[in-house]
């Protein structure tokens, strides 16, 4: 699935700006990619490009980094960020159905994000709330005991 990147006008501008305040200062890569990522909502190659020129670094330490810290992703996000639990509790609880089920409701798995760009999904090891198996989060937002046949209903409500 391919969005388009948003690499434009004020976000490139504010991109410059960042990159000028940091300029030849390798030290500052994480922070820099942080703020970056903050930009433009993800970090498209041409972006991870101009941090490696501005910071004097190998474009292959950049895309380290960027692989190694689940914070970043070169991929864009959905408007809304589905999270689902798949520590023991909720595993055993039925995690497994509801990722089956978002998967055959919006045709996501893992690290995608829907065509509409509307929804991501991602798999997270804990949210801290073992007592309350299944679990998911969109966006902010905390569900508890899910069962697959719920899903949709949930996921509706997202949607406008």
């Amino acid at each position: 699935m391919s969005i388009a990147c948003k690499c434009s006008g004020e976000l490139n501008s504010r991109m410059d700006a960042l990159l000028e305040q940091y300029r030849g200062q390798p030290s500052a890569l994480i922070q820099v990619l942080h703020q970056a990522q903050g930009i433009y909502g993800y970090l498209p190659r041409k972006v991870l490009q101009r941090v490696a020129r501005a910071l004097n670094v190998p474009l292959s330490q950049v895309y380290g980094v960027v692989s190694f810290y689940s914070f970043f992703t070169i991929h864009p996000k959905g408007k809304h960020q589905i999270s689902v639990c798949k520590g023991t509790a909720c595993y055993v609880r039925g995690a497994g159905q509801l990722l089956e089920r978002i998967k055959e409701e919006l045709g996501l798995k893992p690290g995608e994000t829907t065509a509409d760009g509307e929804f991501s999904l991602e798999v997270v090891r804990c949210l801290g709330a073992c007592g309350l198996g299944p679990v998911i989060t969109v966006d902010e937002d905390v569900h508890a005991r899910v069962r697959p046949e719920r899903l949709s209903d949930i996921l509706a409500a997202y949607q406008q």
